[in-house]
């Protein structure tokens, strides 16, 4: 009987595969590393890998360990490749965001970018600040530079004020990234805007310190769905 287990054995074992098949070629450029030293690229092709070796072994019924096997294989080298080029662009955006206010998180397979509302917008405006076209600058070069991926906008605010207000208007200030982003190059197709208005503040609203943190923009990148990478992080093309 091919238990859980084995299947941990089996991943954990294709895992290591994955990721000695070929150097990462972003080590030079600043790839991310998690606190035990481990890049996220492998972290992620483990993860991929346990998660191919079960469905693998769930469809090949009758030679469960040859199907984890592939299943691992195939599935950790699919999101060791996407880690690869999160990795590349995540080090690209912490240089371009450097001392510009913009806080550049990763979760994931998902690169999140946090402006604050000292730098975005005015209060109780969706103009674009003077001070944040240099940042949106800045991204628009990457963005265009690292077109493989989904990028969502969305606006937050404070408390302030009713709450179909603040979500006009929080669907107005991610509306008005997207345009610029779009007026500097970036493909349209790839972008979506949302408003979420003073749902999901990550401060208190009790205080002026705290509701200039929560008058945000947020801009998350995702990989395409259904799209391929190899193990070098390039898109794999298919006839």
């Amino acid at each position: 009987m091919f238990t859980m287990r084995r299947l941990i054995i089996v991943a954990t074992a294709a895992a290591l595969m994955t990721g000695c098949a070929g150097q990462n070629p972003y080590d030079s450029q600043g790839q991310a590393q998690g606190s035990t030293g481990m890049s996220k690229t492998a972290k992620y092709g483990g993860l991929g890998a346990l998660a191919g070796a079960i469905a693998g072994a769930a469809i090949d019924h009758n030679n469960r360990g040859k199907g984890a096997l592939i299943g691992a294989a195939a599935v950790g080298a699919a999101a060791a490749g996407y880690g690869y080029y999160a990795d590349k662009q995540e080090a690209e955006l912490r240089a371009q965001m450097a001392n510009t206010g913009v806080e550049v998180q990763r979760q994931g397979d998902q690169i999140k970018l946090i402006m604050p509302g000292n730098i975005t917008f005015a209060t109780d405006s969706a103009n674009i600040s003077p001070s944040f076209y240099q940042p949106l600058n800045n991204l628009a070069g990457s963005f265009k530079q690292f077109n493989q991926n989904t990028i969502e906008v969305v606006g937050f605010t404070d408390s302030t004020g009713s709450r179909q207000h603040n979500m006009d208007l929080s669907q107005r200030r991610a509306q008005a990234v997207s345009t610029y982003l779009t007026s500097q190059g970036v493909d349209a197709s790839r972008i979506s805007v949302r408003g979420m208005g003073p749902d999901q503040p990550i401060a208190s609203n009790a205080d002026a310190n705290g509701r200039a943190q929560n008058r945000r923009v947020e801009v998350n990148l995702k990989p395409i769905p259904g799209q391929q990478y190899d193990q070098q992080g390039q898109v794999q093309q298919y006839p």
